[in-house]
């Protein structure tokens, strides 16, 4: 229980993350693409600078030790994951989505062993089989047919670029940023992704009137700006520091989860494949996280496999 603390940081992330699905998509109705995430993270971008300039202050030195790497993850991580996010969600379906973006953990296992030289616990893998099982449960609702008959588009492969850029932005800050924080490596990457996005939102998109945008998009914005691009960022990069890649990116297994939870609370109907699922995803990450013990025969030490 020495990590509960990040372990609820986490949560807290795959919840607001779910609701942003959500949120985002909503938000396409009046924005286009580059100009949500452009709103959404020169909010966040300003947020995260007064806060770390209010408790730990601008450190040049760690700017100047980190600057490549930072500008490196900024592109990748914050202004390469959410556009491509962005434009994804534009041109496919919620269920292609979620099921390519539920291969994360698995991807982000692959990447840490690759790049960090990560063990690869018996635990973790039964956890990401379990939580890989539950989200397709969740996302299918037990029909092999829609498996069968799902196709990609654009808005696919642009998913599949964002998954890919949030894996490598967890596990190369973990590799490459030298001597600094989550708090100052979430705030100087977000700054240079939003810099990015802000720049390619005067290239990309239709000039749109602040009064014709819904209050409702506004406060969608305000959610994602705070609640999941500051919150969950240095949540998420608090995890990788403090209990690794490998058991952090497990808990974006429980996205899709919140993501039909709120769908049934707006009038969705949820089948019992659905709530099998859900409990297949918690079963999983409290195990691949070390929650939750399976049984064991007669060992006294996690064996290590790969």
């Amino acid at each position: 229980m020495k990590h509960f603390k990040i372990y609820a940081m986490l949560l807290g992330f795959s919840i607001f993350t779910g609701a942003t699905f959500n949120l985002a998509k909503y938000t396409l109705s009046s924005l286009s693409p580059s100009t949500a995430a452009a709103w959404r993270f020169g909010l966040a971008a300003v947020i995260m600078l007064i806060i770390l300039a209010t408790t730990q202050g601008i450190k040049l030195s760690i700017l100047r030790e980190n600057a490549v790497t930072f500008f490196i993850l900024g592109i990748i991580g914050i202004f390469g994951f959410n556009a491509l996010f962005f434009i994804g969600l534009e041109h496919t379906s919620p269920l292609n989505g979620a099921l390519i973006m539920g291969t994360n953990p698995l991807l982000t296992t692959i990447l840490a062993r690759l790049i960090l030289k990560d063990a690869i616990t018996k635990r973790q893998i039964i956890g990401i089989v379990f939580a890989l099982v539950g989200v397709l449960l969740v996302l299918t609702q037990g029909s092999l047919y829609i498996i069968k008959n799902v196709s990609f588009s654009v808005g696919d492969i642009a998913i599949m670029g964002g998954n890919l850029s949030w894996a490598l932005y967890g596990i190369l800050g973990r590799r490459f940023v030298k001597n600094s924080n989550p708090l100052a490596t979430t705030t100087y990457t977000m700054v240079i992704g939003a810099i990015g996005l802000i720049i390619i939102s005067f290239f990309t998109s239709t000039p749109v009137h602040l009064q014709n945008i819904p209050v409702g998009v506004w406060g969608a914005i305000i959610f994602m700006g705070f609640f999941t691009s500051v919150l969950g960022y240095l949540w998420w990069n608090k995890g990788m520091k403090e209990i690794g890649a490998g058991k952090t990116s497990l808990f974006f297994n429980v996205v899709p989860v919140v993501t039909m939870m709120i769908s049934f609370f707006v009038g969705t109907a949820i089948t019992i494949f659905q709530i099998v699922g859900t409990l297949l995803v918690i079963i999983g990450v409290l195990s691949a996280s070390g929650l939750m013990r399976l049984p064991q025969k007669n060992t006294t030490k996690q064996s290590e496999i790969i």
